[in-house]
């Protein structure tokens, strides 16, 4: 392995715990009591990417690491991932005979885009996908990949969302309008980060993407207090609450000195801590614990006619929302919210753009909704319940301006 490199592969496992000892253990884990005689009945499961590659200048060593999946491959791009990672790429594949095809896409996973790049793999006998960029990008190699029945490898330019590692996609009409969620039978067959890549990509993103794994922790201690199944419909094991856990506890550690490097454009032992945090521990540790308020609170934030704010950052507030439903100690409370207002995530409603009671209303109601990942909190809540949570989060939020 090259210095600065990281890199593990791993496996599908799927593991069934049925005793007594094994349940006493989850509730002292998680300290509650709340870990149901039926908890046992579920059979538990993990899933991750294949392999994981990170570090600075790691995409030099893309070929290296990644060649066991094919010789001809696909790249579906980005304008701006295009830009800051071709070179590398290609510098990667001296001396080989692989076959790559760069193709720049129109900037959201629509139909029409994944027929399109489907097109090319069957004309050119692609082996593998390979989404550069951003979310969008990501998801449509996903769905080619997946489509085709070929490999697919996840290259993200920032780090905004958890998604690189996750096993779904979300689907667009051509004319842009939500159309579904894709959810796969397994996750990337491989996922590289390069750090320098990242270092260099404006730092709201990797702030946005702090916010996103702020929730990972505080949904899935909530899943495992209800026995809810994780997003792959699984049940929860410890190691999956491990990873969530460390996700939170590497947020604390190391983020304000992330941003720091960001902003500054070097690589630092901090900025990786963060990277591996956003991307790895919170994809792989949410897809196999689950979500609760924090992620509804967002997807009813999305229902309003003007929604300018990230998807982390509405998600970082949705966790300030989901303690306040969950009645947690005020140590514990102020602790994220203090983390929240040291990060720049946003602590009040009026840091994402809502001014109005009728638009807390229509968010609550909207997160409320049959379907919704609230419901995976202890107890059920109502949209009532959520809107006073929702104006207690933001109370508390005042009182720091």
């Amino acid at each position: 392995m090259k210095a600065g490199i990281r890199t593990f592969q791993a496996g599908v496992r799927t593991e069934h715990r049925n005793h007594k000892g094994f349940r006493n253990g989850l509730r002292e884990l998680y300290k509650t009591d709340s870990i149901k005689e039926d908890t046992m009945a579920r059979l538990r499961l993990m899933r991750a990417p294949l392999k994981y590659v990170q570090g600075k200048d790691s995409l030099l060593h893309f070929c290296e690491q990644l060649q066991d999946l094919g010789s001809k491959w696909l790249f579906i791009c980005s304008h701006s991932g295009y830009k800051n990672c071709h070179d590398k790429i290609e510098k990667s594949f001296e001396g080989t005979d692989n076959v790559r095809h760069y193709e720049v896409f129109s900037g959201i996973s629509s139909i029409g885009e994944i027929e399109k790049m489907r097109k090319i793999v069957r004309e050119e006998g692609i082996d593998t996908v390979v989404g550069v960029g951003g979310g969008s990008a990501i998801d449509t190699a996903k769905a080619t990949a997946y489509y085709e029945k070929i490999h697919d490898v996840s290259c993200p330019t920032v780090c905004a969302t958890d998604a690189p590692c996750t096993g779904l996609s979300v689907i667009y009409n051509d004319d842009h309008s939500f159309n579904s969620y894709l959810f796969y039978p397994k996750n990337p067959d491989a996922v590289i980060v390069d750090s320098a890549v990242i270092a260099n990509a404006p730092t709201r993103f990797l702030i946005a993407g702090i916010g996103d794994a702020l929730g990972t922790y505080f949904e899935g201690r909530a899943c495992v207090r209800t026995d809810a199944p994780s997003l792959e419909n699984g049940g929860i094991t410890r190691s999956a609450m491990a990873l969530c856990e460390l996700c939170y506890k590497t947020l604390r550690d190391y983020s304000a000195a992330a941003i720091r490097a960001c902003e500054n454009h070097v690589v630092t032992p901090a900025l990786d801590a963060i990277i591996e945090a956003n991307t790895y521990l919170s994809g792989v540790g949410a897809d196999n614990a689950g979500l609760a308020a924090a992620h509804s609170f967002y997807n009813g934030y999305t229902g309003l006619e003007n929604h300018p704010a990230q998807h982390g950052l509405c998600v970082a507030f949705g966790t300030l929302v989901q303690l306040q439903l969950e009645g947690a100690p005020r140590e514990e409370f102020d602790e994220v919210q203090n983390f929240c207002r040291e990060t720049g995530l946003p602590v009040t409603l009026a840091e994402l753009g809502v001014t109005t009671d009728e638009q807390v209303r229509k968010i609550a109601e909207l997160a409320c909704v049959e379907g919704e990942s609230i419901h995976n909190m202890v107890a059920d809540v109502t949209a009532e319940q959520l809107y006073d949570a929702i104006l207690a989060a933001d109370a508390l939020g005042k009182e720091l301006q």
